[in-house]
């Protein structure tokens, strides 16, 4: 039976204490102002929508698109301590807040000249070495990606979530989806006195590559959830 927990209520069902904008207010002349939030899938909502799930949240991919290849960090005086995020466009201030961080990853791909490939990873036995790999985020079919650099990820001693380098605008990390996280997990190496993994290993080549964390202060300064 689902159980809902105070933070499921929470985060269902009530609009945060210091909401206290008002979604397309003009501050200045032709400028507009608007207001989201990024849960830990990478779904992006209006902030003051009650209920989010798939059904409320963003799918326009031009929108998404657009959204989080141009999304930086807020350095305005305006709403910054709350919404750390913002992205500009056409008259439009739009100012976004996360559940954890901005840059969700979702879905890895392969690249083959032009054509993208999605990598089913439940299927997956190995890691080609000779094949580049990529991690999509913020909008479907790839469009927005990083290079997938087994080196750079990296788990939360303190929340267990996984990470990866991201683009730099936005901190120059990004969280990867749970799911992803879980499939990931095959290919990693624990010592007997980690609680995070040591390595990922290339099933190809039975490379061991360390894990160099080097990201993991990025993630206790930006990350909501450590």
């Amino acid at each position: 039976m689902f159980r809902l927990t105070v933070r499921t209520i929470y985060d269902r069902f009530c609009v945060r204490k210091f909401a206290t904008y008002k979604q397309g207010h003009s501050p200045f002349p032709d400028t507009r102002e608007y207001f989201y939030f990024v849960n830990h899938q990478g779904q992006l909502f209006l902030d003051d929508t009650r209920v989010k799930n798939f059904i409320t949240s963003f799918k326009d991919e031009k929108f998404l698109s657009l959204l989080f290849s141009r999304m930086k960090m807020n350095n305005t005086e305006r709403w910054k301590q709350d919404f750390p995020f913002l992205y500009i466009c056409a008259g439009e201030n739009n100012y976004i807040r996360c559940d954890d961080l901005p840059i969700v990853f979702t879905q890895i791909y392969t690249k083959t000249g032009n054509e993208l490939s999605l990598v089913d990873l439940q299927s997956l036995v190995q890691f080609d070495s000779n094949t580049d790999y990529f991690l999509s985020y913020g909008s479907y079919k790839g469009r927005l990606r990083v290079k997938f650099n087994p080196s750079s990820l990296c788990m939360h001693p303190d929340n267990g979530r996984l990470y990866h380098s991201g683009p730099e605008r936005v901190g120059g990390v990004g969280l990867i989806k749970s799911a992803l996280a879980d499939e990931l997990s095959s290919f990693f190496v624990y010592k007997a006195d980690n609680k995070s993994p040591t390595h990922f290993k290339n099933n190809s080549t039975g490379e061991l590559i360390p894990l160099t964390n080097e990201i993991l202060p990025l993630i206790s300064q930006l990350s909501n959830c450590v």
